[in-house]
């Protein structure tokens, strides 16, 4: 985390929780919708290891008839 995070970070903690919430709804306004986040480069790289480890199911294996009448949407 860069200094000027820490600092945010540890400011917030003075706001009461609606400014706080205030705070956190401009900073995602801030962020392009099409930037991965720390958190989405690492579920990415979670995800590929799982391929590389064969921990994956292709996608023609799946019985998408069956989970549509499971109504998993």
């Amino acid at each position: 985390m860069s200094e000027t995070a820490r600092k945010i970070s540890e400011m917030a903690e003075y706001l009461p929780e609606i400014e706080q919430r205030l705070v956190l709804q401009l900073i995602e306004r801030l962020i392009p919708d099409d930037m991965a986040t720390p958190d989405d480069i690492a579920a990415i790289e979670d995800a590929r290891r799982e391929y590389e480890r064969g921990e994956t199911i292709p996608m023609d294996s799946i019985d998408w008839d069956y989970l549509d009448k499971l109504g998993l949407d």
